[in-house]
């Protein structure tokens, strides 16, 4: 796409796959011209919904930090038999007891836990490439939408060069008595018409360029212009060999991801059906008589395994539920796909049939029109309507060339990689 979108997605790879994103802050150049592969680099230096990924990986290995530590050591005192009354008056009697305490895990709980949060790495791997994907799918949009307001914006350059030699060759004729002062209006309200849209269209191409320097966290644009082939598209691939792509792409794979970390909540769930074993290890001092003696102690929680069993059957039910989840988000991906891949070659022959056909005959009409009013042949609504024509085909081109575009954008978002070379 735009001769740039197989680099596209070469850049956004490799960085997706390293640990972190690029430092979110970065002092920005200015560069007169922008072309897709600079805003990429940008949006995923800069992008603040991609770098919220960083904090959210350094989350997941703290996490893994706590779930590899053994359970804790506990010190307790207990005094027994102390400021009583009668012979238990006072610390005369009593007993004090040091002890140290801790579990026993059982069922290897912690080996459940690290499984756990390495899954969930997975998980966050996969999602953090899909929704960079997404990103960076809106902002090649956004860059292929400003493109084409580019284009529009010569086209208008044009109308106001067609519109200003029809105005001056209507002048000159009414000057010399072969037309009206009625023609000469007109022709002065159609160039007025043409420089207020040339004026529009660049009106929106300012309000567009700031909208995709916000991709990179800026509020002004430090380019003036957008540099790519509008009428550039990719290869033609079967519909059925892009299916298989999307069936592999991170969007999909992260349910197999997420299958992964469901099975090892179950694992672990599981787990928590054997009881762990706590101990305790004492030495009790008896104030009366100066004597001490060492206690220990073992104790295990009853009926564990059934207490745990609603536990189970929850991250069983979770588990089940990602396959159909998955088999939801295929279909939904399929017909997302059959459309931009429909309409992309319904645009893209509506473009070829535009330039190679329509565009090349009302430009020869519009030589001849003039050339027929010049001698008198035709009237002044003849050249009017023969320019119309040719603009407003050029524009549908222009149209046809975006649309096709903006649909092959979404074909590589879904399937990961790109229509070109």
């Amino acid at each position: 796409m735009l001769n740039i979108s197989s680099q596209k997605y070469r850049i956004a790879f490799v960085i997706l796959s390293c640990c972190v994103v690029l430092p979110f802050r970065i002092q920005a150049e200015p560069q007169p011209i922008l072309t897709l592969d600079k805003a990429i680099e940008r949006t995923l230096a800069q992008n603040p919904k991609l770098y919220q990924f960083t904090l959210v990986r350094q989350s997941i290995l703290a996490q893994r930090e706590t779930s590899e530590l053994s359970p804790g050591f506990m010190l307790g005192l207990d005094v027994e038999n102390a400021e009583g009354s009668g012979a238990m008056k006072g610390m005369d009697a009593a007993e004090v007891t040091l002890s140290l305490s801790s579990v026993i895990e059982l069922g290897d709980k912690r080996t459940s836990r690290i499984t756990v949060v390495d899954a969930s790495m997975g998980v966050f791997e996969l999602t953090r490439q899909a929704q960079t994907l997404d990103v960076l799918g809106e902002l090649t949009s956004a860059f292929i939408r400003s493109l084409s307001t580019q284009e529009m914006l010569n086209l208008s350059i044009e109308a106001v060069k067609l519109s200003e030699a029809l105005y001056k060759k209507v002048r000159k004729r009414a000057q010399r008595g072969a037309a009206s002062d009625a023609e000469v209006m007109r022709a002065r309200a159609m160039l007025t018409q043409a420089r207020l849209q040339h004026s529009n269209i660049l009106k929106k191409l300012e309000r567009q360029k700031i909208a995709l320097s916000t991709y990179w966290g800026e509020t002004q644009p430090t380019f003036s212009n957008l540099q790519g082939d509008l009428f550039a598209f990719g290869q033609e691939f079967a519909f059925d060999a892009l299916y298989e792509k999307v069936k592999k792409s991170p969007a999909i794979e992260v349910f197999a991801s997420e299958k992964r970390l469901k099975n090892a909540e179950l694992r672990l769930a599981k787990s928590q059906s054997s009881a762990d074993l706590s101990w305790q290890f004492g030495v009790r001092r008896f104030e009366e008589t100066g004597d001490s003696a060492l206690t220990f102690g073992l104790s295990i929680p009853l009926f564990s395994e059934s207490r745990n069993r609603g536990e189970v059957k929850s991250a069983l039910a979770k588990r089940n539920a990602v396959e159909f989840k998955r088999i939801d988000t295929l279909l939904s991906l399929h017909d997302q796909l059959f459309k931009a891949y429909s309409l992309r070659q319904q645009n893209m022959d509506a473009y070829r049939q535009l330039k190679n056909s329509v565009i090349p005959d009302l430009e020869q009409a519009l030589t001849l029109t003039r050339a027929a009013y010049v001698r008198g042949r035709l009237k002044y609504q003849d050249w009017i309507a023969a320019q119309q024509e040719l603009l407003s085909a050029k524009q549908q081109m222009i149209e046809s060339a975006s649309a096709a575009l903006l649909n092959q954008a979404i074909i590589e978002q879904l399937t990961a990689e790109p229509l070109t070379d």
